[in-house]
């Protein structure tokens, strides 16, 4: 069953119906500002952080689902008196009013969602969106009259203010209800209600929600608004057809306005609502004295005339579709499959910059209000981003690497407004300091920019300790190989990759925190994922320096020396996780506290795991041996089903104190036995290094929303974008999808299918080509846009890996770097 269906040509997924089985949601904003919106107009706003500067309020919880948020109510009037009454009202978005609707449809696009409806012959169009370098959401309202005789109508558009620290204000009511402020600035043409709450003490900033037409009436208090009993679908205000006029002095300060609109018939009306945040320097922070509390308008009177009009909204659209058109010509493929051509052009990529935007911060899933940025999360995303905007790749590598500790390990998160790491989490995920690696080789390899490795990053954000980038890396690579255990494998430390394997919690207590708690470490429990990690991460770290260490300002001597000191650690951690963390046909997990093995043919629960047979073959371990092949047929035949591959099999069906949260959930779901979407691309990736590109495409197939877009009423979360995690095959609803939007499978899908499946890759030389494609896919080609170079490349199958560029062949899959001055290359690639 499906809710909707693409619109490839607009770029758009259309919503048929505001039932869908979950919100189904887009974001907006791409800099500073962002919004989440559902296809119910639901969601919430905040600036650079969902937990410290959140505007509006949202409830997680909530019952029913996704209330609040953009508060629209279109009022048909009973006449043009003073006193008249609403016949009906209704919200363009079907919530929050929920009155039936004659028609509706929602379309997300790119950036931006348009709620389109009807009823009592009045169509109605509502278009939200984030413009580009503007710290607001404009919402622009169109109306039309499609009766034969005139209508009048009363519009209110109306938000509810979050008191900024999204914690503090679900929580701290003995406070909050009494600091609420507002200021109310009625004029002839627009009405601007300001949230100035804490302004007058610790604040420099402030937002507002303001109409481009003159009112008549608004809110600013909650109670006055909705009255006793209501909620935001039966507002007080609205059933008796007049606004209050009420000004909020704490409680709970929202800001509703009501426009008047008369049509004649076939006519058209236009409303801009803005939702806008202001910063103002600290010392021009009033207009007048302090003591007379009136704040400094004139940025947000700037701010509000860039949009106040349907001629400048119009234009401000047209540049983000723009933005939009850009960027996604960076990579972009042609082939006989619409499906793939979708997801790998338009919403896989939209989705790695929203992913890249949001790191796991904030969502319907993530609340925003106790995870900041992931130092492993937000390295991830940029292996998926980077080639979209580079500069702003390499500016969040160096706001990552900032928060990297002395000894090269790290906090494992980061709060993006302070840039400081989270003290609540604290560190010791022994995974964090590679991933930096991956993300800086990653963005070497896309640009060639060696100026990033010489770049002065302090170590904890702390004056005094700059040091090169590079020697962030080489701290990484010393963390690692300093903290190995009995076999010689690295040290688990709280958690590697998977957050819920925790050998070193060994928790009792309801309610402890899993990724918290150290209720012992023996300096035992060791890692084998790391340890495939530090092969392909450590590996890369080694070309790094052979490439570029006389760049930065390394000897010849330095960095041979160096360079096989790396090499020789890398060629004894393959040979360790051979040995010691090789089972008999597939690669072991870890090893707990007690060296007992973890991921097991020995243990009848938990006997394998996804995790190291990903990473283990595509750091190119048992490759040559066959363990790779045996272990890959494994998780065939043992993890995958018809949803995915399983992130481990037989479920754990009792806690295991040793083993942490993983066994705490039921059999099928998250971490234990759920189909972790965000590690098949790892299987996919190592079944196209050993040669199989059958296995390799399925994999793709099954976890990529647009081939299972049918199975919607099974999965139920959105069908254009990739979620974390699915019900696996032991679970009591297989199939269902949980935590949609903001996970690592955005970027390692879009790394699979674009590196490795397709098979175009950079690389620290040039561009890589090698497809690895299944039967059926035989003449394609690809656009890529690469050190500012417009590669044109076909894939055709001959049966043959052949390449040549410009007409010349190439040995090898690369294709070397052009000319300065060259601009285009055309590049043929057989396979």
């Amino acid at each position: 069953m499906q809710y909707g269906h693409f619109d490839d040509e607009a770029r758009e997924y259309i919503i048929d119906t505001p039932a869908t089985p979950l919100p189904w949601i887009n974001y907006l904003g791409s800099e500073n500002f962002f919004s989440l919106i559902s296809n119910t107009a639901g969601g919430y706003s905040f600036y650079k952080d969902a937990k410290l500067r959140r505007i509006t309020r949202y409830r997680y919880n909530d019952v029913p689902a996704d209330s609040g948020a953009r508060n629209y109510y279109i009022s048909l009037m009973d006449g043009d008196a003073e006193a008249a009454s609403p016949i009906e009202t209704w919200s363009p978005a079907f919530l929050p009013a929920k009155t039936p609707l004659d028609s509706y449809r929602c379309r997300h696009g790119l950036g931006y969602s348009v709620f389109e409806s009807s009823l009592h012959g009045v169509a109605s169009s509502l278009t939200a969106f984030v413009p580009l370098k503007a710290n607001a959401e404009i919402n622009r309202l169109d109306v039309t009259n499609t009766n034969d005789f005139p209508i009048v109508l009363d519009i209110t558009g109306s938000v509810e203010w979050c008191l900024w620290n999204a914690v503090d204000d679900s929580t701290n009511f003995q406070r909050n209800l009494s600091t609420g402020e507002v200021e109310i600035e009625r004029n002839d043409d627009s009405t601007l209600l300001y949230h100035k709450t804490e302004f007058k003490e610790r604040r420099d900033h402030y937002a507002f929600f303001g109409v481009n037409a003159a009112t008549s009436g608004f809110d600013t208090d909650r109670d006055s608004f909705l009255g006793i009993f209501n909620g935001w679908d039966t507002p007080q205000a609205i059933t008796e057809g007049r606004a209050h006029d009420s000004v909020a002095h704490g409680w709970y300060p929202i800001a509703a306005n009501r426009v008047r609109i008369r049509l004649m018939p076939g006519e058209r009306s236009s409303l801009v609502f803005t939702l806008g945040y202001v910063e103002v320097d600290p010392d021009e922070k009033w207009d007048g004295p302090a003591s007379a509390g009136i704040i400094n308008k004139r940025p947000a009177h700037e701010l509000f005339a860039r949009f106040n009009t349907v001629e400048k909204v119009d234009a401000a659209f047209r540049q983000l579709r723009e933005h939009w058109t850009t960027l996604l010509g960076t990579y972009k493929v042609s082939s006989t499959d619409a499906k793939l051509d979708r997801m790998v052009n338009i919403w896989h990529q939209y989705q790695c910059m929203v992913t890249f935007n949001m790191s796991r911060s904030a969502s319907y899933y993530e609340s925003g209000t106790g995870r900041g940025m992931g130092f492993r999360d937000s390295n991830q995303d940029i292996l998926g981003f980077v080639h979209l905007i580079p500069e702003r790749a390499r500016e969040r590598i160096i706001d990552i690497a900032s928060t990297q500790l002395d000894d090269g390990s790290a906090w494992h998160q980061y709060q993006p407004l302070t840039k400081q790491g989270n003290a609540e989490i604290g560190g010791g995920f022994n995974d964090d300091p590679l991933w930096l690696i991956a993300a800086v080789h990653a963005y070497l390899a896309e640009t060639g920019d060696v100026s990033i490795l010489t770049e002065e990053v302090p170590f904890n954000n702390a004056e005094g300790t700059q040091s090169p980038l590079l020697e962030h890396l080489r701290r990484s690579v010393a963390f690692t190989l300093t903290h190995t255990g009995p076999h010689k494998l690295p040290l688990i430390g709280r958690a590697d990759w998977n957050d819920c394997l925790n050998l070193n919690c060994f928790s009792k207590d309801p309610g402890e925190s899993f990724q918290t708690v150290e209720n012992i470490n023996t300096d035992v429990a060791e890692s084998v994922f790391i340890a495939g990690m530090f092969v392909l991460y450590g590996g890369q770290y080694a070309d790094i320096i052979e490439r570029y260490g006389s760049a930065c300002s390394m000897s010849t001597e330095q960095i041979t020396k160096e360079t096989a000191s790396v090499r020789t650690a890398v060629r004894v951690m393959s040979e360790t996780v051979e040995t010691a963390g090789w089972d008999g046909q597939w690669f072991l997990r870890a090893y707990d506290a007690y060296s007992h093995p973890v991921g097991s043919h020995a243990d009848p629960e938990g006997s394998i795991y996804i995790e190291p047979q990903g990473m283990c073959v595509m750091a190119g371990i048992g490759v040559q041996d066959g363990k790779a092949a045996r272990a890959l047929q494994s998780v065939t035949s043992r993890l995958t089903s018809e949803w995915g591959t399983a992130i481990l099999a037989p479920a754990y069906s009792t806690y295991r104190i040793e083993l942490g949260e993983i066994s705490t959930y039921p059999a099928g779901y998250k971490e234990n036995g759920g189909i972790f979407c965000h590690n098949n691309p790892w299987i996919s990736i190592a079944n196209a290094l050993i040669g199989d590109d059958e296995e390799a495409f399925a994999i793709y197939r099954r976890n990529c929303p647009a081939y299972v877009e049918e199975h919607s009423d099974i999965r139920k979360v959105e069908p254009y974008v990739y979620s974390q995690m699915v019900a696996g095959p032991e679970a009591a609803n297989p199939g269902e999808g949980k935590n949609s939007w903001l996970t690592g499978t955005a970027a390692w899908t879009f790394v699979n299918v674009s590196q490795y499946l397709l098979g175009i890759r950079p690389t620290l030389d040039g561009l890589s080509v090698e497809p690895h494609l299944p039967g059926g896919f035989d003449d394609l080609s690809v656009t890529r846009v690469y050190r500012g170079v417009t590669y044109h490349i076909a894939l055709r199958r001959s049966g043959e890996r052949t390449l040549s560029v410009d007409g010349q062949s190439v040995d090898g899959s690369t294709v070397p770097l052009p000319d300065e001055g060259v601009t285009t290359v055309n590049v043929l690639s057989t396979f």
